[in-house]
């Protein structure tokens, strides 16, 4: 019977794995300018850990399995978990800040559609142990660099970028008590597919909200940049907040990367576990899904493991970026390149062809021959198709 692959996973091809090769150099290039270390963890993991952070109902999203120790594990849906219990095992003894970062490939068991498949590889760089705004803004920048490396610019990609403590700080002077405010981050996570009326419906019958609470929560939304949140701060923490907001921006601005930003109160990043800056990247069309996303969640290390520090990360997959890439024509050429191809006249030359080949991939070039022989025409043709830069003829 005929085989393929399984319904939202990949082949790569040479032409793909070119690609996909490519990506992965950027995304270590950048990395290691920023100083960050690359580390990995295994595939399969407890199930409880993705329980532990993501709560139970995160189960229909993952390949879990009971395996053959009668354990409950799964295929890693993400990367944060994992990176959470190897920092915490050894945080003692590592100098602060941990700035890590990752390419797994992840899994998740949903329905495959553009820009989502079930499977894909994704950059992970995360910083630990650094509460400071300073860090908030050396992570967006790293992932602006990255996007930049890949020729996007301001035209191309925009970060939009909001504060979760701002949002509650605002919510809470607007009369949402803290029992309300994870409803509330839901309904306002809606408001670019649902628009305002519906979601103020939603807030007063679901969260069951007073009319004047609602209008008060939604007012920063009207004009969601820094000037419509400045106009509702009400109380000192807001303001406190506000201000952590603009350190930010002022410091990407320093680095030059004032183009790429939005600020953008309705940017909720619906896990719970953020607490802090949260973004997310888009490309400006709004024709694709987000390209990367992160903050601050300076609480789900403690919540993990034993070890309390604050912690902040994002995530770019390649499943998106390619689509990216592809839409503005800024993919790599996947044509083949080899420094040499030898050519022998005759069989008589075989063993000099092979002496010479032998020396030459030695010396670190990369060289092919026909391995079954032919006529020298012939073997001038394998190499065009190899895209030989050189051939040498012996005989």
């Amino acid at each position: 019977m005929p085989f393929s692959a399984l319904p939202g996973f990949r082949d790569f091809y040479p032409d793909d794995m070119a690609v996909r090769n490519h990506i992965f150099a950027v995304w270590r290039d950048v990395a290691r300018r920023y100083g960050f270390e690359e580390v990995d963890g295994p595939p399969l993991e407890s199930l409880d850990l993705f329980v532990a952070k993501s709560g139970p109902e995160i189960v229909q999203q993952l390949y879990a399995f009971t395996d053959k120790g009668d354990r409950q594990v799964a295929l890693r849906a993400e990367m944060t978990p994992t990176l959470a219990r190897m920092a915490g095992a050894r945080a003692g003894g590592l100098r602060k800040p941990i700035k890590w970062f990752s390419v797994p490939q992840l899994f998740r068991y949903e329905r495959a559609q553009r820009g989502r498949l079930r499977e894909h590889f994704q950059l992970n760089m995360d910083i630990i142990g650094e509460p400071g705004i300073g860090a908030d803004a050396e992570l967006l920048a790293a992932a602006l660099d990255v996007v930049r490396s890949f020729g996007l610019g301001p035209r191309d990609v925009i970060a939009r970028v909001s504060s979760r403590g701002l949002l509650a700080a605002l919510l809470t002077g607007a009369g949402v008590d803290d029992e309300r405010l994870p409803l509330v981050y839901n309904l306002i996570d809606k408001l670019e597919r649902e628009g305002a009326g519906k979601v103020a419906d939603r807030l007063r019958s679901d969260a069951q909200l007073d009319p004047k609470v609602v209008d008060a929560v939604l007012e920063p939304f009207a004009q969601p940049d820094l000037e419509g949140a400045r106009a509702a701060v009400r109380t000192d923490e807001a303001g406190a907040e506000l201000q952590a907001v603009e350190d930010l921006f002022a410091r990407l601005r320093a680095m030059g990367m004032d183009e790429f930003l939005r600020f953008d109160l309705s940017i909720v990043r619906g896990l719970a576990y953020y607490t802090g800056i949260v973004w997310e990247l888009f490309d400006v069309a709004g024709e694709l899904r987000a390209v990367a996303g992160g903050g601050r969640y300076d609480r789900l290390l403690a919540h993990l493991t034993d070890v309390d520090l604050p912690a902040l990360g994002f995530g770019m997959g390649d499943v998106v970026l390619r689509e990216l890439l592809s839409d503005k024509g800024l993919l790599p050429s996947t044509d083949r390149t080899m420094d040499f191809f030898v050519v022998a006249v005759s069989e008589d030359q075989r063993e000099a062809v092979l002496s010479l080949v032998s020396r030459l991939r030695g010396s670190g070039r990369s060289v092919d021959y026909s391995l079954s022989g032919g006529g020298v025409g012939k073997q001038f043709k394998a190499a065009s198709a190899a895209g030989a830069t050189r051939v040498v003829v012996i005989g």
